[in-house]
């Protein structure tokens, strides 16, 4: 059994990704559809390693409900290691950390592995927007940076079948291909010029691409029975988002994203573990196709 404490901490993630859901449902929007700049992934300013999986979620989530402008991040105690001090009054965000013990330390666990019991643990996090004593880094401007070039090289890495035909985007596992519209058929929206929009939705299909049962074999049916379509396109969803990230793609959210976002609050409010699990899933098709 976890402790109740973990479980908060499953509460407390999923209700603020809940919320922003929520906040998005009158124009579209999702946390991760940034308007002012190209998408980056929540780095941590002491070890510059960018956070994973649902604390990616949760500090997007954190970051446009208080309109910070970067993504670094760091304990109360890192800042203060950096010279840094977090400014009274600011508040916290939450994220989470799994923790592996021996048999002997302790029995709070979510799964076991042949190195002990892994239990999730919560901590908390302060942007950089909310200390004093530290140097803002510059942001580069959108127009700077032309990331194309590099997304068509990451694309053509991964072996994918992709055919550019129709007027819809869908991988077809039948056939094991992907099929996208025309170019042309796409337009510019905020910052992110068509280019970025056609490949946002096509890393969205690698997504679904890699779920295949001679790839990571993803399935979702047993345990959300029929919220698991609804699951895999969260899956996604989040996973190019997470490679949007890394690639420094400006993100819209895709005409769909209407159609899901009712069946994803769902299938969260149902199970205050579902955005963990889709994170997760999320994270590994990202990293599966970076290794391409």
């Amino acid at each position: 059994m976890a402790s109740s404490a973990t479980v908060s901490i499953y509460d407390t993630i999923t209700n603020q990704i809940i919320a922003a859901l929520e906040r998005g449902t009158g124009d579209y929007t999702l946390p991760w559809h940034r308007s002012s700049a190209p998408l980056t992934r929540p780095v941590n300013a002491v070890s510059r390693k960018a956070y994973r999986g649902v604390n990616v979620l949760a500090l997007w989530a954190s970051a446009e409900a208080q309109d910070f402008g970067h993504g670094l991040w760091a304990t109360y105690r890192q800042w203060q290691s950096l010279g840094a001090q977090v400014r009274k009054g600011e508040k916290a965000s939450p994220i989470v950390f799994y923790k592996v013990l021996d048999k002997s330390e302790g029995s709070e666990d979510e799964a076991r592995d042949g190195a002990g019991r892994i239990f999730a643990q919560g901590s908390h996090v302060f942007n950089i927007a909310q200390v004093e004593g530290y140097p803002l880094p510059e942001v580069p401007e959108a127009e700077a940076f032309d990331p194309i070039p590099d997304v068509e090289a990451f694309i053509t890495a991964t072996g994918a079948a992709i055919r550019i035909q129709g007027d819809s985007a869908l991988y077809t596992p039948s056939t094991d291909t992907i099929t996208m519209p025309d170019r042309e058929r796409f337009f510019t929206t905020g910052t992110a010029s068509a280019a970025q929009n056609w490949y946002a939705i096509l890393l969205h299909e690698l997504v679904h691409w890699t779920g295949a049962d001679h790839r990571l074999a993803r399935t979702f049916g047993k345990r959300f029975g029929d919220e698991a379509y609804a699951m895999e396109e969260l899956v996604a969803e989040l996973g190019s988002a997470f490679l949007c990230g890394d690639l420094g793609l400006s993100v819209t959210p895709r005409p769909d994203h209407a159609c899901y976002l009712a069946s994803w609050l769902k299938v969260l409010k149902g199970d205050n573990r579902a955005i963990f699990t889709a994170a997760s899933a999320a994270a590994k098709a990202a990293e599966w196709l970076g290794e391409g």
